[in-house]
């Protein structure tokens, strides 16, 4: 059977990701977070303090950016972690702090060409779920199949937050919704590859869809195209 690259766009905690793991998993293509991508550059940018007080030491990333390696590997659970420059950083790049900043970071020109650089290197060969902001529109403009995920930001907000007391952190859903309407603006106002849906791309609005019912959607989908 042919293979396809199946590009997943959309706003921030729509569930994307979670989408296009349980395809990834259902069709046994690759998967890519492109997503985890530009958090590992904003936790290094933190860690190493070219990152403070939301002011970004361009100069010093921008010439770090060469060194910074990253790697996705399946742990004995089978779920997916990030490894940059040989450390797994999964659960760090999941966090509130991570995501007040993943917007700064991923919209200087320097980052996104790099990092769209290592998607193309790693998507040679097709049979690629990846999931992203810019996917159907900069990374693979070509795709079989474009999918743009969106949902109500109270909607969404809520689900970030569920998902964030349940791994124990100390959030509020007034924290988590102005973060998510805070990245919103952000992603679709930038310069670089802003967030847009492609021409044509398929729209799903999942506000009111259990996650069953948007997989069963997104997998009739991709059964249309193959």
């Amino acid at each position: 059977m042919n293979k396809i690259i199946v590009a997943i766009d959309g706003v921030s905690s729509s569930g994307k990701s979670t989408l296009a793991k349980q395809l990834a998993k259902e069709l046994q293509y690759v998967y890519l977070d492109t997503g985890a991508m530009y958090r590992s550059v904003t936790w290094y940018a933190l860690q190493h303090k070219l990152l403070l007080d939301d002011e970004i030491n361009k100069t010093a990333l921008e010439a770090a950016m060469p060194t910074i390696k990253i790697q996705f590997e399946y742990d004995a659970d089978n779920k997916l972690q990030t490894i940059l420059n040989g450390q797994n950083i999964e659960k760090e790049i999941r966090g509130i702090w991570v995501s007040d900043h993943v917007s700064q970071i991923s919209e200087l020109r320097f980052v996104r060409e790099r990092m769209v650089a290592l998607q193309q290197q790693m998507s040679i060969q097709k049979g690629i779920v990846m999931d992203g902001r810019d996917i159907g529109t900069v990374v693979f403009p070509d795709a079989e199949l474009k999918i743009f995920v969106t949902a109500s930001p109270a909607i969404r907000a809520q689900r970030r937050f569920d998902e964030l007391v349940g791994k124990g952190e100390n959030v509020s859903f007034d924290q988590i919704k102005t973060n998510i309407e805070k990245r919103d603006f952000i992603d679709s106002n930038r310069k670089e590859s802003p967030l847009t849906q492609a021409s044509d791309a398929i729209l799903l609005d999942n506000s009111n869809l259990t996650r069953k019912e948007q997989f069963d959607w997104l997998l009739n989908k991709v059964n249309e195209k193959l």
